[in-house]
């Protein structure tokens, strides 16, 4: 498994690059504005970014989500609570949802409270691990909250 984050201090904002090693397929969580960085990361390491996940909508900051969707052909997908709410193409994932990338999943969970659509996701580097990677909160969680 590849895994990057990318952390914004003066936004206080982290953004991941997730990876199956095996596969090559990649997504994009939360991406700052500017994208060359994950694109150039994935590329390094033999990755295609296929989906770019919002855990929520952004209104602190400029998310790259469509640029980066154009460049690499992704889908860009938003919690369910999401649907109806945006003017572009978008994929709405739904509680308990499981992306596969390979060997690394990428379950979905509902987590609203920020934001009626915010999610939180699941990282594992096997479908078959109890113990996750990881959980990444988007705003659900604040450091120092």
């Amino acid at each position: 498994m590849f895994f990057r984050q990318y952390y914004l201090g003066c936004l206080s904002h982290a953004s991941y690059l997730i990876g199956d090693t095996t596969t090559g397929r990649a997504v994009v969580v939360d991406p700052q504005r500017d994208v060359e960085q994950y694109i150039a990361d994935a590329t390094e390491h033999g990755l295609k970014i296929e989906r770019v996940i919002e855990t929520h909508f952004h209104a602190d900051f400029l998310s790259g989500h469509l640029e980066l969707a154009e460049q690499q052909g992704a889908v860009i997908s938003f919690g369910a609570a999401g649907e109806g709410k945006v003017d572009f193409d978008a994929d709405f994932l739904h509680d308990g949802q499981v992306l596969s990338l390979g060997e690394v999943t990428l379950e979905v969970m509902a987590t609203p409270g920020h934001t009626p659509e915010s999610i939180s996701v699941v990282v594992r580097e096997k479908a078959t691990d109890e113990v996750p990677y990881g959980v990444l909160t988007g705003d659900t969680l604040f450091i120092g909250d």
